[in-house]
């Protein structure tokens, strides 16, 4: 009887492959709240790598961590009318605490635009207060209709980034500074995902927002995800929260604020992005696990080499985990590791031990070959470098295979039911928008043909970036 696939083809079912790799990949569970998800010990670690990069490139950028609180008077979502009413559907309302009815209804922080606004407002005085530069990383509650874990949850982790500048250029190119330095680079150079960075369109600009910009990724079947986003909010955010500074020339002004995330969906995008039909594929930068070195069978003599062997490459700074669980068969292990996405595998038994040798198996080339132990920190180095490119080339690849460029709706809708489409937005407009969005399709973006931003939605010859999206 022929053995039954672990995962359920891409082919067959990409969002059940998906599922089936949440749940075998041991990255995450639902929750006992319907759209809440348990993060557990292998995912939080993919997060906890991204979770460190992102920071460090936060800090190098500027700002300091803090913390705000988890629950925000409702008054204070209601100063700003397009925020609220943007937020209204998924917001989670506390009514009662304590055993009594409170006298103002509390909100589970959404985001925290306007708990920060109303501290920044006494925070700030004077121009010497500028820019101001705060990031927290926090969890916060948007009530999901049709959650999905990782892309859509209900309660999420993330990073917020909140700042306030004495003028709207400096505003504008810090919310640019963050999109390119931070986001775009970490998710190029780390992810390995080709983001496509463009301006969303007054449609899908962030409530109370006056600019959103995106990192936006094709993911395994065509479809793209927003992976992360930076807000120009302008002064709306300083008008309904006072947030004032006496200027150089001794002038009363208003700051100009911005906001930007990324969260937990990160995870989600890695999956679609890089996994197969093995299960995930981890860049080896973001591997929380490098490489596993696997004793294929009790034998004291290889178990000794196998730690050894551990300790060689950690002085060579890779990332190792020690698999000694003989008790389990190899091929069982295997399969495990293969699952959660270890860029490498090095298979020692008393045979390879014998012959001064490792097997060493490249997850992202799909490879299995004999590798002297001699030297193989050198060897691991260079596989993982070629790894992380492989799988870069590759999402380039498929983004641009399945990518069109088209000059009607038709033919946005045509290219959409396999990837993306570039359509110019004078060809579109806000009219070609709503229409596109009768049939579950939206534009990603827009960006320049050189790839950089518009200035505006008006800006001439941008192209609008045609999609489904997660």
């Amino acid at each position: 009887m022929a053995k039954a696939p672990v995962l359920t083809p891409q082919s067959e079912d990409f969002p059940r492959w998906y599922q089936d790799i949440v749940a075998k990949a041991e990255l995450a569970d639902n929750g006992p709240v319907r759209g809440t998800m348990v993060i557990r010990p292998y995912g939080y670690s993919i997060w906890e790598q991204m979770q460190a990069d992102v920071d460090r490139r936060i800090k190098a950028a500027g700002a300091k961590n803090a913390y705000f609180p988890l629950f925000i008077p409702e008054s204070y979502l209601t100063r700003e009318a397009e925020h609220v009413e943007g937020f209204s559907p998924e917001l989670a309302v506390v009514t009662v605490a304590g055993g009594k009815e409170l006298e103002e209804p509390i909100v589970v922080r959404p985001t925290s635009e306007t708990v920060i606004g109303e501290f920044m407002a006494k925070w700030v005085q004077s121009y010497r207060d500028l820019p101001l530069l705060l990031n927290q990383w926090a969890n916060v509650v948007r009530w999901e209709l049709r959650p999905r874990v990782f892309l859509r949850t209900s309660e999420f982790l993330w990073q917020e980034g909140h700042t306030a500048h004495v003028s709207e250029a400096d505003g504008r190119a810090y919310a640019v500074r963050i999109l390119h330095e931070v986001y775009e680079s970490f998710m190029r150079d780390v992810l390995a995902m080709p983001v496509v960075v463009g301006r969303k369109t007054a449609k899908e600009r962030f409530a109370g927002a006056t600019n959103t910009m995106t990192c936006e990724a094709m993911m395994g079947d065509g479809k793209a995800l927003q992976m992360g986003t930076s807000h120009e909010l302008g002064q709306n955010f300083a008008k309904a929260f006072d947030i004032g500074f006496q200027s150089s020339e001794g002038v009363q002004e208003l700051a100009w604020t911005t906001s930007w995330g990324v969260s937990t969906r990160m995870v989600g995008g890695l999956i679609m992005c890089h996994g197969d039909d093995n299960g995930l594929r981890i860049p080896p930068r973001l591997a929380p696990v490098q490489v596993v070195v696997m004793a294929v069978r009790e034998d004291d003599a290889v178990i000794d080499r196998c730690r050894t062997l551990a300790e060689e490459l950690l002085a060579a700074g890779v990332r190792v985990e020690l698999d000694l669980r003989t008790e389990t068969s190899a091929g069982r292990r295997a399969t495990d590791w293969e699952l959660k996405g270890v860029p490498v595998r090095l298979e020692l038994g008393p045979r390879d031990l014998a012959e001064g040798a490792v097997t060493l198996v490249d997850r992202i080339a799909g490879s299995k070959d004999a590798a002297p132990l001699d030297g193989i920190a050198n060897r691991i180095t260079s596989v993982l470098d070629a790894a992380q490119a492989t799988l870069f080339a590759e999402s380039l690849a498929r983004r641009e295979a399945r990518t069109a460029e088209v000059t009607t709706i038709a033919e946005a809708v045509e290219a959409a039911s396999v990837g993306w489409a570039r359509i110019p937005w004078a060809d579109l407009g806000v009219a070609g928008e709503v229409e596109l969005g009768t049939q579950g399709i939206t534009v990603r973006c827009l960006v320049m043909p050189d790839g950089s931003l518009p200035d505006s939605d008006d800006t001439p010859g941008a192209v609008a970036i045609v999609a489904r999206s997660y």
